[in-house]
């Protein structure tokens, strides 16, 4: 049995940075278009800016079901010995509730689109395929469930880069290093 590395493999890394990247914008455009957008008489600028947040947000569904599989098949370096074992469960409990969030948002976004009748693009390249026809109870359900995900991963991401924070400047330790360098391994 091999030891568990030191740093996360450069795949891992990118996917991270890449996803974060992706999440961070899509949030922020989303938060923007829900809470400081009216529709205008055409609704086109609001319209354009809610397809910009689509189009953006869509490829984490590709990307977070490439990051799973690359998660099981290479494992994450170890917690530091000074963490103690509630600690690392919680932490390892926080990285996967992170990964369903993940999954959760662009499924109910896509839900939530169809739902009302609009497509789902993807980086305005293609649109998902439709799998539901609009229907305004369901979105009626679906709207408050993306957008109450949406906070609560908001919420966890600013914990996340928090820990990420506190583990290199407090506690001074390898973890932030780990998904950002190398090292000799």
């Amino acid at each position: 049995m091999s030891a568990r590395p030191q740093y996360y493999t450069r795949t891992a890394q990118i996917l991270h940075w890449l996803m974060a990247a992706i999440f961070i914008t899509a949030w922020f455009i989303g938060f923007y278009s829900g809470n400081f957008l009216s529709y205008n008489a055409d609704g086109a600028f609001k319209g354009n800016v809610i397809t910009l947040h689509k189009n953006i947000a869509t490829p984490i569904l590709f990307l977070i079901v490439i990051r799973i599989f690359w998660r099981y098949t290479h494992p994450s370096p170890k917690l530091p010995k000074n963490m103690s074992i509630p600690m690392k469960k919680i932490a390892h409990l926080i990285h996967w509730i992170l990964y369903f969030i993940l999954l959760a948002l662009p499924i109910t976004g896509c839900l939530f689109s169809w739902s009302a009748g609009h497509p789902a693009p993807v980086l305005y390249l293609f649109n998902l395929p439709t799998l539901i026809e609009p229907n305004p109870n369901l979105t009626a359900i679906v709207k408050p469930i993306h957008v109450y995900l949406s906070w609560f991963a908001g919420l966890l991401i600013v914990g996340h880069i928090f820990a990420a924070l506190k583990h290199h400047f407090i506690d001074r330790d390898n973890v932030l290093k780990s998904m950002t360098s190398q090292g000799k391994s």
